[in-house]
């Protein structure tokens, strides 16, 4: 089936009124703006009513207007550049009107209307049918055709519409898709932020988690710390009174040996004395000097192993092994719900990782 424009020259000096149709037309319902017209902050303007349609598509537990328990407004995204609008308790009663807009529909109304004649001729006509307007639709063929064409020509065994009807079906079908797929739209955003703030959360959590893992090891580390300089006190203490009885007993023995070598030197030298008068007489104090030294002769020495520090020893393999055995404790339901209820219901495990050690 074959159809064009008739009169396109006709048709070509309308262009700018076409073009400036496209301009009114909301992208909502696809009609030319309806009054009262609304301005959204992103600038962009929808009818009221349908602004009001996606709205309470968006927002369905929101009060009607005048309710008096409506104490909050609600949001939607506009529907051209997807902005989200902030309504206050007005809802959509409460965006600015478009006076301009409004203006402007009024003097297009005016300028379409008076030629009247001219958008008649403008309208499709049926290229196999000279002068048959596209009238009908043929619902089995699914194209718009005339009424020569059902009678006589390819259509006639066709199911066929008036043009007029099936035009304002499909675009009120095609209208209720466009607010469903907004609406659709809109959930999927919700639930994008949701999982956004889920995300945030989890970072969040982690974030504390690892926070209290690494106080919680700090802790174990000034235990240790504490507890290895406690056994270090006690190691050194015992080493300094061994080394001072050990140097103690060096310094009495060698003052005995250094009395002893003074005493040999002072035998000696009595043995070179020629005279036996003067011999015998100093050899006395000598003999008293010898058996003075003969009764000190016991020396003092350490008891055997004195110098092993072995006992210091301490059992490790135990404490390793329970370190090593540290991990995450699973917290009781009672205890994550009393936490304030900041772990996602749809995430329990992140709860779960709140170890103790």
């Amino acid at each position: 089936m074959n159809f064009g424009p008739a009169h396109k020259p006709l048709a070509a000096d309308s262009a700018p009124m076409d073009s400036l149709e496209k301009q009114l037309i909301c992208p909502i319902c696809l009609e030319m703006f309806t009054k009262p017209v609304v301005i959204l902050p992103c600038q962009h303007n929808l009818c009221r009513k349908c602004a009001n349609d996606i709205f309470q598509a968006a927002n369905p537990l929101w009060q009607s207007r005048g309710s008096a328990a409506m104490s909050a407004g609600g949001r939607f995204r506009c529907p051209s550049c997807r902005h989200e609008v902030v309504l206050d308790r007005h809802g959509v009663f409460g965006l600015q009107r478009n006076l301009l807009v409004e203006n402007i529909i009024d003097i297009y109304k005016q300028e379409s209307s008076r030629p009247v004649q001219l958008k008649s001729e403008q309208r499709m006509m049926c290229e196999d049918h000279v002068d048959e307007k596209i009238n009908i639709y043929c619902l089995s063929c699914e194209t718009p055709t005339c009424s020569m064409c059902k009678v006589f020509g390819a259509h006639r065994d066709c199911q066929v519409a008036p043009l007029q009807a099936v035009y304002e079906r499909q675009k009120a079908e095609l209208s209720d898709g466009i607010a469903m797929l907004v609406a659709s739209n809109d959930r999927v955003q919700a639930l994008i932020s949701q999982l956004e703030d889920i995300g945030k959360t989890v970072e969040e959590n982690g974030r504390r988690q690892k926070q209290q893992l690494c106080s919680g090891f700090d802790a174990l580390y000034a235990v240790m710390e504490e507890r290895k300089q406690e056994l270090v006190r006690r190691i050194s203490q015992e080493q300094d009174e061994k080394l001072g009885h050990v140097r103690a007993l060096i310094r009495r023995h060698g003052d005995h040996l250094e009395a002893a070598v003074k005493l040999v030197e002072d035998a000696i030298r009595s043995m070179e004395e020629p005279q036996m008068a003067v011999f015998l007489q100093n050899t006395k104090e000598v003999f008293q000097k010898i058996g003075d030294a003969a009764g000190t002769s016991a020396i003092e020495r350490t008891e055997p192993g004195y110098e092993s520090m072995a006992h210091f020893v301490i059992d490790s393999d135990a404490v390793t092994s329970g370190l090593r055995a540290i991990d995450f404790q699973a917290v009781p339901e009672d205890e994550e719900e009393g936490d304030g209820g900041e772990e996602p219901e749809s995430h329990p495990d992140l709860a779960g990782e709140s170890g103790r050690l």
